[in-house]
């Protein structure tokens, strides 16, 4: 039987509903090129927040600002545990990490030597306590941290389901395997908001169903806020609670799928002049 772990993931203190990300009037660009102008969002706690757009709007970019690997010229972006706010815009990626907010990327980005187990076991590493000496002896405090952490990671493998993969190195599998290992080293991070940059790219129909069960268990069972970059808007629709809609590094517009799905800009950011057809159509992009 799956256990429940959701009590050990990084409690934000928040009920559903309650604001827990916002940024203000974010803008970023690099030399002459603006990659984001004047966007501001508001994310809750239990949603799960779309972002989407044409390719090049800039939405990378704005996960890279949330996760710390960018800050803007201008702006803030703050989060709220329900305890304290903390102004991130400038933090680096780990101090935002052991805040409570981890990501996924587009590309995959992990140790391709080292088996599925010691991938996750790296991704929980950001909360450990104990000195580096101590976990080297691996006694006491150390080893009781280590098991705990090791039990985590094990609830995180049947989630999952990748038992059977567990000891193979990450480079030896298949490309959707990777997608959802990479999705366990994220979550092996305790996120109480979990930023996810094109989960499903390249994956065929039956993994792309099977990655999208697996953000609903985590957002619905585990109370993880998801901040969601996908293409499928077929997913993207059905999913989300949410969607924040740029172009050209603008936000053009936001609210639930229905609104957005009838927003004009959107229709004629995606389709151009002619919307005679372009709700109907939209979804099938």
């Amino acid at each position: 039987m799956q256990r429940d772990f959701r009590h050990t993931l990084n409690s934000s203190h928040l009920k559903p509903g309650d604001l827990q990300l916002k940024a203000d009037h974010v803008k970023l660009g690099f030399g002459g090129v603006t990659a984001l102008y004047d966007v501001s969002l508001s994310i809750r706690q239990s949603e799960i927040f779309a972002i989407i757009g044409p390719n090049g709007a800039g939405k990378t970019s704005l996960l890279n600002c949330i996760s710390g690997l960018y800050h803007p010229q201008q702006g803030s972006i703050t989060y709220y545990t329900g305890k304290a706010e903390h102004e991130i815009t400038r933090l680096k990626p780990y101090q935002i990490a052991s805040l409570g907010i981890a990501r996924s990327f587009q590309n995959i980005e992990l140790f391709r030597h080292m088996t599925v187990l010691e991938n996750l076991m790296a991704g929980a590493h950001v909360h450990m306590k104990t000195s580096l000496l101590s976990s080297m002896i691996y006694w006491g405090k150390a080893q009781r941290e280590q098991i705990a952490f090791r039990r985590f990671v094990e609830d995180i493998i049947d989630l999952l389901e990748i038992q059977a993969i567990r000891d193979q190195p990450v480079g030896s599998l298949a490309y959707g395997l990777q997608k959802r290992v990479e999705l366990g080293r994220a979550l092996a991070m305790k996120p109480a908001i979990l930023l996810l940059d094109e989960p499903m790219a390249g994956m065929n129909a039956e993994e792309k169903e099977d990655m999208a069960r697996f953000v609903l268990d985590v957002n619905e069972e585990h109370g993880v806020t998801i901040v969601l970059i996908e293409h499928d808007m077929g997913v993207i629709m059905d999913i989300s609670d949410r969607i924040a809609v740029l172009n050209f590094g603008q936000k053009i517009g936001d609210g639930t799928p229905d609104e957005v799905r009838q927003n004009e800009a959107v229709i004629k950011a995606y389709l151009g002049e002619d919307q005679s057809t372009a709700p109907m159509k939209m979804i099938e992009l």
